[in-house]
């Protein structure tokens, strides 16, 4: 196993913040911040920057962290982000690391990531609130992974590839 870079530690960090500090910025009316997804485009981005194992540290400690520091997300909900977000870093780092570096598999490997971070959110989901005695249902599943989401998926296609094929071709991006 390769061993942890302090400037990946550090951007690391630089992530981690962001996903603290986002959610302030359009938490300020709960249905914007839900809807936009605020934590979400700093973890996608440290697994595209920094690879998949810092991104799935930080995709993993940032709704958990934030629930601790601040109360929010609460819990469960923190839990089953913890999980999703996860997953985002995880695949965003390792699809983008396994495909060209071509504009076009930027987008797969965005599409491709949170498509299998939301099916990580349903599955967490599933098993976190059935173990509360709560129920998870199928138009649950699709109103949280997608309907309610749509600006914050918005987002995500618009912001994410723009700022990796900004940074790469600023030789800012080395291969993760």
């Amino acid at each position: 196993m390769k061993k942890f870079s302090t400037k990946n530690l550090v951007l690391s960090g630089l992530f981690l913040a962001l996903c603290m500090l986002l959610p302030f910025i359009t938490g300020q009316i709960p249905a914007i911040g839900k809807a936009l997804l605020p934590m979400h485009i700093p973890v996608l981005l440290c697994g595209f920057i920094c690879g998949a194992p810092y991104g799935v540290i930080v995709g993993f400690i940032a709704p958990l962290l934030r629930n601790l520091l601040f109360q929010f997300p609460p819990m469960p909900t923190a839990a089953t982000m913890a999980f999703e977000l996860a997953a985002y870093g995880l695949l965003a780092g390792l699809l983008y690391k396994a495909l060209p570096k071509k504009p076009l598999f930027v987008y797969v490997s965005l599409l491709l990531s949170m498509i299998g971070g939301r099916l990580v959110w349903g599955l967490a989901s599933l098993i976190i609130y059935g173990l509360s005695g709560a129920s998870f249902t199928w138009e649950l599943f699709m109103g949280g992974a997608l309907l309610n989401a749509i600006p914050g998926i918005i987002a995500q296609i618009v912001l994410i590839p723009v700022i990796i094929m900004a940074l790469r071709k600023g030789r800012l991006l080395q291969d993760v």
